[in-house]
């Protein structure tokens, strides 16, 4: 806060930071909100014959939010691992990470880093198939890269290290980069792997089809059995509440920290000014005592007996306005009769 009762620049920028942060926070909180609810009101289908029945039955032959549980079954291909023997899926994902340590100027340290150099990603027609292989209901998943929660296991995982030369390792210490070697890893679906669904079920020719919703909903593909899918997006959510939380009271804090300081000083104003006007009729009524004028009034002289020059500098509150006479006639405690501030101590002008 500055002199002049104006906020300083950083409490403003505090404070407009703050705000605009736990805004933002707060829409991510709210859309966020929105999906864990609908995502526990979704409709729970079974893989069983009256699936087919269901849909057929309901407008429009679909289920606009569903969960559906089943087992990752191939419709036509598979895809084989191409570093596990007998490893098949139906969504497999190659990716090259390059791992290196780059030296941070500010703090003077080595950060580890990573840079995705190639990922390739492929996939095949699926459906979700129940347990039991008896029975014959599937549902074919669509556009399954679009599902969030998404997990892959990870079938393959190598890292291969950089050769380091004693050349290469001055010139990394000069450009200020290390690099470590290339992550690589293959991540799969496998065949059989148990999956939960959510999303729209529509039924289409005899197929029955899980597809994104519409109205933003969010479409999730999970091996998390729906429990606890539902737990884990209940404790992102958390989070961001917290988050909205702790920004909203550092904003609101720093609000009402700027209402009081203009508060205090808006009062300490008016009681100077108080004082002032007190002083003023006080000096004005003197002068009538002593049948003065004030322009007959040395601009110097003492503002309690008016005859002699001030030579007293209260040190407490800095004001110079009184004699020393007139200073030690002042009852105790003694109080600077401009703005009444207590005086213990002073210095002459005299003897300065």
């Amino acid at each position: 806060m500055e002199a002049s009762g104006k906020p300083s620049t950083a409490q403003i920028v505090l404070l407009a930071t703050s705000s605009a942060l736990t805004a933002v926070l707060y829409t991510i909180y709210k859309r966020k909100s929105s999906h864990v609810a609908r995502l526990r009101e979704a409709k729970k289908m079974s893989l069983n014959p009256e699936l087919k029945t269901i849909l057929s039955e309901a407008p429009g032959k679909c289920v606009p939010y569903a969960v559906i549980e089943g087992v990752v079954r191939s419709v036509k291909e598979t895809l084989n691992s191409q570093f596990v023997d007998n490893c098949k899926g139906v969504i497999q994902r190659l990716t090259l990470n390059e791992k290196k340590m780059v030296w941070n100027r500010t703090t003077n340290l080595w950060n580890d880093c990573e840079k995705v150099i190639h990922q390739r990603t492929n996939t095949v027609p699926f459906d979700l198939a129940p347990h039991d292989d008896t029975v014959p209901t599937t549902v074919r998943v669509l556009r399954p890269l679009d599902a969030a929660e998404l997990d892959l296991e990870t079938t393959y995982e190598n890292f291969h290290p950089s050769q380091q030369s004693l050349t290469n390792v001055i010139g990394h210490f000069i450009s200020g980069e290390r690099p470590q070697g290339i992550q690589e890893t293959e991540e799969m679906l496998r065949l059989g792997a148990s999956m939960t669904g959510v999303g729209e079920l529509v039924l289409d020719n005899n197929l029955v089809r899980l597809q994104p919703p519409k109205k933003g909903l969010r479409y999730f593909l999970s091996r998390l059995d729906y429990d606890t899918l539902l737990s884990k997006q209940e404790g992102h959510l958390r989070i961001w509440r917290v988050l909205t939380v702790l920004l909203g009271l550092t904003a609101c804090a720093t609000f009402f920290y700027l209402l009081w300081r203009q508060y205090v000083l808006r009062k300490e104003r008016r009681k100077e000014q108080s004082v002032l006007d007190e002083y003023r009729k006080w000096q004005s009524k003197r002068f009538q005592e002593l049948h003065l004028a004030k322009e007959d009034v040395s601009p110097t002289a003492c503002t309690i007996c008016l005859n002699h020059e001030r030579s007293c500098v209260f040190l407490e509150c800095g004001h110079v306005c009184a004699c020393e006479g007139c200073y030690r006639a002042l009852p105790e405690p003694k109080k600077c009769p401009i703005c009444r501030a207590t005086i213990d101590r002073i210095v002459s002008l005299y003897n300065s």
